[in-house]
């Protein structure tokens, strides 16, 4: 007790206003939760914008490649066997991109991966810029017994200039998100009109297994079939709430909030039943509709979870793995066990600040000792 009483008394003569020093120590901890909490922006925006820039070596690739398309005859531009491009029999992949490496990587994997290639015929989208180096790329590596074809945006003489202008409308801070190439899966009928049934596949997945079995899906009247995002407890979990604006009484009204929403990234269309209900006519009414009030978040996934609503087939989860370009805690087990690996997020692949111990499964599918690459320094 004597001790406790000196110490006591010491404690006094050092700090005789403990409220004084209570207050000093709280604004002492205020200012490192604001330095930190500054420091966290600063990464966030710095990720942001290395996630929207174009690595030097692409850019490289995409002039040296776009030089030597133009040195080409117009009769050497054309890729074979392009009567297959309305076979309904066969098996078509959708790519919209304006990335090379990206493009190169999904039709790889997907061909590496399929046990009857022959029958896959794919149609990349791309814009006027990209066109060249796109299709350069693909008549010096053609996709083994696979047909494909390039076209741009602009050949679309039935997408109109109103729309494009309403997509710039949109209010983002990630133009990724406002751009044609996101938005224009919602066109599909159109931009192929002799076809079925079609796979759409975004530019950021590789392919690890055969695909023919999702040609036999049940999509049970149903016009999209995909992974659900829905189980609170795994990465991939999305609530529509937090995208969608449903204190609007127009949303309130005709949407239920805690629906099961659903990924981009590997999906399945029957396009037939896609131009019975007239989806394309509805998603213009849509986006037109919230460029008037606050309905959503930018980007295709809101919008398409509203234009799909009741029209989508749940997939196995293990037709499509996501969280690669943003998350670094992926079970390895669901990864290897996946048929298709997203890497949604920031974080790409072919970009200095992708997750490093997922980028084996996206180079694998690259030929880095390509002359091309190393004129640009392009690495592995």
């Amino acid at each position: 007790m004597r001790l406790m009483e000196s110490a006591l008394v010491k404690a006094n003569r050092a700090y005789p206003d403990c409220s004084q020093m209570a207050n000093k120590l709280r604004a002492m901890a205020n200012n490192a939760q604001e330095q930190i909490r500054s420091q966290r922006n600063q990464e966030s925006y710095l990720v942001q914008l290395a996630g929207r820039t174009t690595p030097k070596g692409l850019h490289c690739l995409s002039m040296q490649l776009t030089a030597e398309y133009f040195f080409l005859q117009p009769e050497d531009r054309q890729f074979p066997n392009q009567e297959k491009l309305i076979d309904p029999d066969l098996y078509h992949y959708s790519v919209f991109s304006d990335n090379i490496l990206a493009c190169a990587v999904v039709v790889n994997s997907t061909i590496s991966s399929a046990k009857e290639p022959e029958k896959i015929v794919f149609h990349v989208v791309t814009d006027f810029l990209n066109l060249p180096s796109i299709s350069m790329w693909f008549l010096l590596n053609p996709p083994c017994k696979a047909t494909i074809r390039v076209q741009c945006i602009e050949d679309f003489d039935w997408l109109s200039t109103k729309y494009i202008s309403t997509l710039a409308e949109q209010k983002s801070s990630d133009p990724r998100y406002t751009s044609v190439l996101n938005h224009l899966r919602f066109y599909l009928p159109d931009i192929f009109p002799a076809l079925n049934k079609i796979v759409h596949l975004d530019h950021d997945i590789v392919v690890q297994k055969d695909l023919t079995e999702i040609w036999s899906v049940d999509m049970k009247g149903k016009v999209n079939a995909a992974v659900e995002t829905c189980t609170e407890s795994e990465p991939s979990y999305r609530a529509m709430h937090t995208f969608v604006n449903f204190s609007d009484p127009f949303l309130e009204q005709r949407f239920n909030a805690s629906v099961c929403t659903w990924a981009f990234g590997m999906n399945l269309f029957d396009l037939q039943e896609w131009r019975r209900r007239n989806l394309t006519g509805l998603y213009c009414d849509y986006l037109q509709l919230g460029l008037e009030r606050p309905l959503w978040k930018a980007g295709s996934l809101p919008i398409g979870w509203i234009t799909f609503y009741n029209q989508t087939v749940p997939l196995e989860k293990r037709w499509h793995m996501l969280g690669l370009g943003s998350n670094t805690d992926l079970s390895s087990d669901d990864i290897e066990n996946a048929t298709v690996l997203h890497y949604d997020g920031v974080m790409k692949p072919w970009l200095e600040i992708g997750i490093t111990k997922y980028k084996g499964y996206w180079t694998q599918h690259l030929q880095y000792d390509n002359p091309y690459f190393q004129q640009c320094n392009i690495n592995n």
